[in-house]
């Protein structure tokens, strides 16, 4: 296969590109980036050029989109704003890349006949007083980025429903591990743990997060993406549910 990868050069994109690689010999990958704060081409150093390709454009560029994606078997998108304090303060480009992006992408695929799996987040379920989210959970987003990212997979599953676009979403609870950015809770408390900075932790720290190992999420998005039926929502978490105070307490340690 031929798969491009958009907003391969982030933290979960590139985890992705190296995952598909080693487990797949024979796949060559395209990555479509614009190559923001959180996109590096560092993320993708020493990978094999003969199997690899990084596209510099934004998947809001309708030709930019239409010409990655011709010639490619399936599209993975990843590409997305995917920081909350950032979406408060910027809202509109969210809603740029994470829904009119993802419509974009879409209309591309559909055209190629090509299948989109879209990378999506827990965060468009909002919060629990106990309990999780199923897939059949409503969708109560509360900032601007889990809004726009709840945009994007609305229109992923009315692109399904109406033109039976061979589309699909997994959405993923909180990922840590290589080349995560460090606004991020773990990259960040390690970061300022080994400076002997403060660590900052909010309120009384008692949010529960359900933590995911990246390279697991990377194995869930390759089962997906190649036996997950078009129209489906596939959820995604791991083990390991913790305040974020303990998660903190255990960098300490």
């Amino acid at each position: 296969m031929r798969l491009l990868v958009a907003g391969g050069a982030g933290f979960i994109g590139s985890n992705y590109v190296r995952w598909r690689l080693a487990e797949s010999a024979d796949d060559t990958v395209a990555v479509l980036d614009k190559l923001t704060y959180a996109g590096r081409r560092e993320n993708l150093a020493d990978l094999d050029e003969g199997r690899f390709e990084l596209i510099e454009a934004d998947i809001a560029d309708r030709d930019a989109a239409r010409a990655a994606v011709e010639g490619c078997d399936a599209v993975v998108n990843f590409a997305a704003e995917s920081h909350v304090d950032r979406s408060i303060e910027a809202p509109g480009e969210f809603i740029t890349t994470d829904v009119y992006g993802t419509y974009v992408l879409l209309e591309a695929a559909r055209d190629a006949g090509v299948r989109h799996l879209q990378v999506s987040t827990d965060e468009v379920y909002g919060d629990f007083e106990l309990g999780s989210a199923t897939e059949e959970s409503p969708l109560n987003p509360s900032s601007p980025y889990s809004a726009s990212k709840a945009g994007g997979d609305l229109l992923v599953s009315a692109f399904a429903r109406t033109y039976g676009a061979a589309a699909l979403i997994i959405r993923a609870s909180n990922n840590y591990g290589p080349r995560q950015h460090p606004e991020k809770l773990i990259p960040l408390c390690v970061l300022n743990a080994l400076a002997g900075d403060p660590l900052p932790v909010y309120g009384d720290g008692m949010q529960v997060r359900n933590w995911l190992y990246v390279e697991d999420c990377c194995a869930a998005i390759d089962t997906v993406l190649e036996r997950g039926e078009p129209g489906e929502v596939y959820n995604v978490g791991g083990p390991d549910e913790l305040p974020n105070i303990e998660v903190v307490r255990r960098i300490l340690a």
